[in-house]
């Protein structure tokens, strides 16, 4: 899910009254892993191949598996595919009672969007219209929430970071009211390189971290204030990812806090928001942005009742892995996420294929394995997870950390797989989050031997390192990394880079993301066979690379190391 060279995938959702009688919640069973997966006609060579990742990427994108939505039919087509391939090449079953199937329990909430949000403002009352004017949704579980004459109040970025000398809701009680807050975190609208990172994202900045806090606040419910520049991402990714079925862990199995009901709404919703209490939004972003800034109540209350349909499921990761000829124990993960955003209602074309977004990944780690497979048998175990449900929050591989098949203390690295780059060779490699652990080092050396360089991501500001699977690794403490080919084409170079990648932004969560015929497979053979140098290398040898000094991360990997 998470382009380099583009924007990634937000939010959740908001409403209001609405007169249908609330959706009766329902239970169904999960997808059936063993369905027969579709035969492909290919013949598959060994070791890595573009004609191989061609026919992968084709078939996992086609319309016959729907946008391989959790929960669907899609998903029953997607996991027997994978399986098949796991099969195929002679990897050994990683999941739950000997399959290669990890059962991760889910919820699926699907709000109504007649629902409206209702505010009561300056004297008069108005009505939010879901997806032009705002989104909301609700984490639990419950057929319908309802919220009365909730007040607003705005918190800034929403942050508390003691470390920082930071918290937006000093001062303040929000118990029962509806939080605004601003997308990103301190520093990033200001420009201001002393705010926490300045221009990059940190976890602060996340829409996640942001619902998580106001709930730890006693909010009633908590609406993101949209601005492209701040999301690193258009309205329409926030309307595309969050309408339709949202999926979720059962509360049971995840420890962080929900509130109520979570949304967003436009800057155009905020601008006379904030007008209409005698404030201006431009001036606002400016003092949230100040060391010390002061939650304002606005002069505003809010309604809505949002129904929802909700269905317990389940959903699979896809586990394979070779054993390791002399320390089995020890593991290496490929990483990649199975899942997309499935079949929409409406006219044209309304099959989200995610080719890019995660076809080319999950083929990545299918060739990779091959490519293992056709080795000499590693001394470590090497794991290929594809797991679910990234789109709705990375719960695949978060349900995979709190449940693993292999031990986090004796996973070595992670190496994750996510949109992978289909315009051709690269003169650089971009690594997502750079400069955080020791596996850069081992992936330059061998940068190095294909004469490429390695880079940050071209816009730190998006936060994409908090963006796809491999965080639930890093915050578990597993180093981990996340890397692809970069935008120096060697056919064109970074005009042509540059091209490719707003080609691609404009296709992102969007029907337009399917596999074309002007594609190019040889940078992505190129990109697999340094990935699959980097985790031979950790395969092989008895290196324990850690997260670099000063990262959050390696507090919890000593700890883990230590008890070895």
């Amino acid at each position: 899910m998470r382009p380099s060279l583009i924007a990634l995938c937000a939010g959740s959702l908001l409403l209001a009254a609405c007169n249908r009688e609330p959706a009766p919640a329902t239970v169904e069973a999960p997808p059936a892993p063993d369905a027969a997966a579709p035969q492909a006609a290919h013949a598959f060579e060994p070791g890595i191949d573009a004609d191989d990742v061609r026919a992968l990427v084709t078939t996992l994108s086609s319309d016959e598996f729907e946008g391989r939505a959790p929960g669907s039919v899609g998903e029953e087509k997607t996991t027997a595919y994978i399986r098949e391939q796991f099969e195929r090449i002679g990897l050994q079953p990683g999941g739950d009672n000997d399959t290669f199937f990890q059962t991760v329990p889910m919820v699926e909430t699907t709000a109504d969007e007649s629902t409206v949000l209702r505010l009561d403002s300056d004297g008069q009352t108005r009505e939010l219209k879901f997806g032009s004017d705002m989104v909301i949704g609700t984490r639990t579980g419950q057929a319908e929430v309802e919220v009365a004459d909730s007040e607003l109040v705005f918190v800034g970025y929403g942050v508390n970071a003691p470390e920082q000398d930071w918290n937006d809701y000093a001062g303040v009680d929000v118990k029962g009211k509806t939080v605004v807050l601003l997308v990103n975190d301190p520093g990033f609208h200001a420009g201001d390189d002393s705010l926490f990172d300045g221009n990059r994202m940190t976890y602060y900045g996340r829409w996640t971290y942001k619902y998580e806090e106001a709930a730890r606040q006693g909010a009633a419910a908590a609406l993101i204030i949209h601005d492209t520049e701040g999301a690193s991402y258009g309205w329409d990714v926030v309307r595309n990812s969050w309408s339709g079925a949202q999926f979720d862990l059962r509360a049971e199995d995840d420890p962080e806090p929900r509130l109520p009901a979570q949304g967003w709404i436009t800057t155009e919703v905020a601008q006379q928001l904030f007008a209409e209490s005698g404030l201006d939004l431009k001036e606002q972003y400016a003092a949230a942005n100040e060391r010390g800034f002061k939650a304002v109540p606005l002069k505003a209350k809010v309604s809505f009742d949002l129904r929802s349909t909700v269905t317990e499921k389940s959903s699979q990761n896809v586990i394979g892995y070779i054993p390791g000829s002399a320390a089995p124990e020890e593991t290496v993960i490929y990483l990649a996420h199975w899942d997309h955003l499935g079949k929409h209602e409406g006219e044209g074309d309304t099959i989200y294929n995610g080719a890019v977004d995660n076809a080319t990944g999950v083929a990545g780690i299918i060739e990779i394995a091959e490519k293992f497979k056709q080795s000499a048998q590693p001394q470590r175990s090497v794991v290929f997870l594809a797991v679910t449900l990234e789109e709705s929050g990375l719960l695949g591989s978060k349900f995979y950390v709190a449940q693993p098949s292999f031990p986090l203390e004796k996973t070595v690295g992670v190496i994750n797989l996510d949109a992978m780059s289909v315009a051709g060779r690269a003169r650089d490699m971009v690594v997502t989050g750079k400069g955080n652990s020791e596996l850069e080092d081992i992936l330059e050396a061998h940068a190095g031997k294909q004469q490429r360089t390695l880079v940050e991501e071209g816009n730190p500001a998006g936060g994409y390192y908090f963006r796809s699977d491999h965080f639930n690794f890093a915050k578990a403490g597993v180093p981990a990394l996340y890397a692809k080919g970069g935008s120096d084409l060697v056919e064109g170079g970074t005009e042509a880079g540059k091209a490719a990648g707003d080609d691609y932004a404009s296709r992102y969560h969007q029907p337009g993301d399917e596999i074309h015929e002007g594609w190019k497979f040889d940078g992505i053979v190129e990109d697999l066979e340094l990935l699959f140098s980097v985790g031979l290398e950790l395969a092989d040898g008895g290196q324990w690379p850690n997260w670099y000094e000063g990262n959050p991360f390696k507090a919890a990997r000593d700890a883990q190391r230590a008890g070895q």
